[in-house]
């Protein structure tokens, strides 16, 4: 791959989806090479040219997919979890009480580990009450792969390892060979899945109370992530909840958020 070939991926992947890889070429490289070797490319700039051209928008799912890290596990920074049950929600289940309607979004959802994981703390946490709320998560990312394997719901029993004992029984089903568990319908149906990409405006009709938006600005540069979150918060209730990645930073100098803790912000 050339600095030329590489500089034209890396403007493609920045303008339309805020991806920076600017310092990441052997990764770019690395990812792609065994692609485009077996789709018959003879170079990077024959694989950017079909890319480009492709009306079907295929080739560019593709690299998007190929592209995009989608790494997580349940109960993955379960800190956030505990802040939802003991404070978040004690405080919403007051404020919507007459309403009784949630607005909750998973904005980076990858394979479906984290929306499912609210889902089922959402419903242990109204008990009884839960069928009287709307407490539906909508959860997106921008790769379709990962949208298609969350949607299947299907983990390795490795996988759901961590979760409490009483979620696994409940929530998950054996199948075929006893290495491998399906989320039940009574879990898919609390979620909603859809490919969106950040950059696009929000098609939201109603603010949000709850945002995860974790581990997903680390391929954003300074300025794409003080945008993004200017449209987070714009597009969430007064008083609702930001849930950031741990090692991710914002300068809290440039967001209109109330830092609470360290990946927790409030509007």
């Amino acid at each position: 791959m050339t600095d030329q070939e590489f500089l034209r991926i890396y403007r493609f992947l920045k303008g339309k989806y805020g991806i920076d890889m600017e310092r990441k070429k052997e990764i770019v490289q690395g990812r792609l090479e065994n692609y485009i070797h077996a789709h018959g490319f003879e170079n990077y700039s024959e694989y950017m040219n079909a890319v480009e051209t492709d009306i079907t928008g295929r080739l560019e799912k593709d690299m998007v997919n190929i592209l995009s890290t989608n790494h997580t596990f349940f109960m993955r920074e379960f800190e956030h979890f505990d802040y939802l049950r003991q404070v978040v929600l004690p405080w919403l289940k007051t404020k919507e009480e007459q309403k009784k309607d949630l607005c909750i979004w998973c904005g980076a959802a990858s394979t479906g580990q984290e929306p499912y994981t609210l889902a089922m703390l959402l419903k242990d946490f109204f008990g009884l009450e839960h069928n009287q709320w709307d407490t539906k998560v909508l959860a997106t990312d921008i790769a379709t792969d990962a949208i298609r394997t969350a949607v299947e719901g299907i983990y390795h029993k490795e996988q759901i390892e961590s979760l409490p004992e009483h979620w696994k029984r409940r929530y998950f089903k054996s199948i075929g060979d006893g290495e491998h568990y399906q989320v039940t319908k009574e879990l898919k149906d609390e979620v909603i899945f859809r490919q969106f990409n950040l950059m696009d405006p929000f098609p939201f009709k109603r603010k949000m109370h709850i945002v995860f938006l974790r581990n997903v600005m680390i391929y954003f540069d300074k300025e794409t992530k003080r945008e993004l979150i200017q449209k987070v918060y714009d597009a969430m209730e007064p008083g609702g909840y930001l849930f950031t990645g741990r090692t991710e930073t914002i300068d809290r100098g440039s967001t209109p958020f109330t830092l609470i803790q360290p990946s927790i912000f409030r509007k």
